[in-house]
């Protein structure tokens, strides 16, 4: 088990404070970060929390996946490693060829 969680369903309203108040009373929080979209600064509505320890992080976990935030249920669980991307798609405009 990692010590970095995967927050999400969050509402659109929560901010980095809200995480790191909320996660705080499981433990020490490393970090917190609530993901935004690069153009509207809007959250995405899921987030990263990173706790000091592995028990810390199990004890968030029970204590907040499926609870209620503001109407909706979060889910809380182990945060996996990002996928590498293919380089099929490099954003410009090709005229459809490949």
């Amino acid at each position: 088990m990692g010590n970095k969680l995967y927050v999400g369903n969050l509402p659109f309203s929560a901010t980095e404070d809200v995480l790191n108040d909320m996660f705080s009373q499981c433990g020490t929080v490393d970090s917190a970060k609530v993901i935004t979209d690069r153009e509207t600064g809007r959250s995405k509505g899921f987030g990263f929390v990173e706790m000091s320890s592995d028990d810390e992080a199990q004890a968030a976990i029970e204590k907040y996946d499926g609870q209620d935030c503001d109407g909706r249920a979060m889910r809380v669980n182990e945060a996996k490693p990002m996928e590498p991307r293919n380089g099929g798609n490099r954003g410009g405009f090709d005229g459809g060829r490949y």
